[in-house]
């Protein structure tokens, strides 16, 4: 019964224990078991919250019981990327820096989901502070890449992605900066949303760059994951960018499923050089399918996406020297060589050299340089330039076509160790996914079939912005048409890690 449980997708088991079928707690110890047995191998959490989750589920059988009413996810379980802020677990954004710590305060996000009575499971494992493609650079360790644990499971969300994947919980919340959403969920073969910018709070999400960050979820259907983003989402006065507008009809758009008549784009600039040849092939296969089911298909250009990604690694670097200014070892966190000699500065000094990782300190570098005096103009001034451009040919794309497609990452899930000591190569991980951040708009990946590798590879769905029940209806009708070879793989890597 266990294994079944994990088996089954979020909105099965709400039915199922609004049925009466099963209990939350059930529900929530079969996941904790799945974790147990297979996580040492996944390692997708950095904390399991064992007790706090079966008295969360204890508590959602007691209301129901009482005939309370309940949210659409009330007792399904979640996995948590450890860059949300939770009082009763630690939150350490991958970092040495925040090992152990523990919060004053929930997130709006982590409160929303206790409201609606999803069950948190734990704290999963990430890139330090989200900045990474790989999650190799968890100060903790990696996680692995369920379809083959010698491989990524992409980054900076790769623990929440890989949870998922694993059957180790049905839902998890990732960020998506330059694609840290869709990336893991394209190699690991899961469905991954990037809201639009502002439409899930960043309230009480550590930021690595304020302008990009956007809270989203992780899902095996594209139901599932639409039934987490009405959950997490909506307007938020505690967070400044927040859009004050309703959530989109993303649940109906994920149950519709239909593109007949929907105009689709296809991105030269995203499907061309430096593609595997086996994700074009997939790619392409799903743009006929689409085709196929009704859609028109057209070749949309957006000429300035080829300057994204140089673009936001001046902007994101930029941000996060700002941001993570206030790890200073005085407020809280690690703090080395306070031993009533050393001054402040040499405190800073000693706790930031051993607290942040290589890449955190690269981007540091990086962002305070762009934004110093003589050269601000010159290069983060040119970058924002280069976002309006991009923004410009989303706004022209979309006065043709309904939605922009492109595979959502270059390749297929690649071996651990093999770019961790080339940046360059690591960042061109993000290449299909960096425009919808720097431009705001939505975005989704979804599975569409398997590389010749025999590892996953992901279609891109962007939209504009508030427009984001475009992006569920399409990616509900790829998935309905390969949902049985999907599923089928799924359940076979499942079967592997048992």
């Amino acid at each position: 019964m266990a294994g079944e449980l994990t088996m089954m997708t979020a909105a099965g088991l709400a039915a199922a224990m609004a049925a009466g079928e099963v209990s939350a707690l059930e529900v929530t110890d079969a996941h904790l078991a799945r974790i147990g047995d297979a996580d040492d191998r996944v390692r997708a959490f950095l904390h399991v919250a064992t007790e706090q989750a079966r008295q969360a589920a204890r508590a959602v059988d007691q209301r129901r019981a009482a005939g309370e009413p309940l949210g659409a996810l009330a007792g399904v379980p979640l996995a948590l990327k450890d860059v949300f802020t939770t009082t009763d677990m630690p939150t350490t954004c991958g970092s040495a820096i925040l090992d152990g710590w523990r919060p004053p305060y929930d997130a709006t996000i982590t409160r929303r989901l206790r409201a609606g009575g999803v069950v948190i499971l734990g704290k999963t494992n990430m890139d330090e502070f989200a900045m990474g493609s790989s999650t190799e650079n968890s100060a903790f360790g990696p996680s692995h890449n369920p379809w083959d644990l010698s491989r990524v499971p992409g980054g900076s969300s790769g623990g929440s992605a890989a949870a998922v994947a694993a059957f180790e919980a049905p839902l998890g919340i990732g960020t998506d900066t330059g694609g840290s959403i869709r990336q893991p969920a394209a190699v690991c073969g899961v469905v991954g949303v990037k809201p639009t910018y502002g439409g899930s709070s960043r309230y009480g999400l550590v930021a690595f760059a304020s302008s990009l960050d956007s809270p989203g979820p992780l899902a095996r259907t594209v139901l599932d994951a639409a039934l987490l983003h009405e959950v997490m989402s909506g307007h938020d006065p505690c967070d400044a960018t927040s859009v004050d507008a309703p959530v989109p009809p993303v649940v109906a758009a994920a149950r519709q499923g239909d593109v007949s008549g929907l105009r689709i784009g296809v991105v030269p600039e995203l499907s061309g050089e430096g593609c595997q040849p086996g994700v074009l092939a997939r790619f392409s296969e799903a743009v006929e399918l689409l085709e196929s089911l009704g859609a028109k298909v057209a070749e949309v250009s957006c000429p300035h996406f080829s300057y994204a990604l140089p673009a936001y690694y001046l902007i994101a670097p930029s941000e996060c020297s700002s941001n993570l200014a206030r790890f200073d070892a005085m407020r809280y966190g690690l703090r080395v060589g306070d031993d009533g000699t050393a001054s402040a500065e040499e405190v800073m000094s000693l706790t930031r050299a051993q607290g942040f990782g290589a890449e955190v300190k690269r981007r540091i570098m990086l962002g305070t340089y762009a934004l110093s005096s003589g050269y601000y103009d010159a290069y983060y001034g040119k970058a924002q330039q280069v976002r309006t451009l991009i923004i410009r040919d989303f706004e022209a794309a979309f006065e043709q076509v309904d939605v922009l497609v492109s595979p959502t990452t270059p390749t297929t899930a690649f071996p651990l160790g093999e770019r961790v000591d080339d940046p360059l190569a690591m960042y061109v991980a993000d290449l299909c996914t960096i425009p919808s951040d720097l431009a705001g708009n939505a975005a989704l990946s979804v599975p569409c079939g398997l590389a010749p590798d025999g590892l996953p590879v992901g279609l891109q769905i962007m939209a504009p912005v508030l427009a984001d029940d475009r992006i569920y209806r399409v990616g509900a009708a790829v998935e309905a048409a390969l949902d049985s070879r999907r599923g089928h793989r799924l359940l076979d890597q499942a079967k592997g890690l048992s």
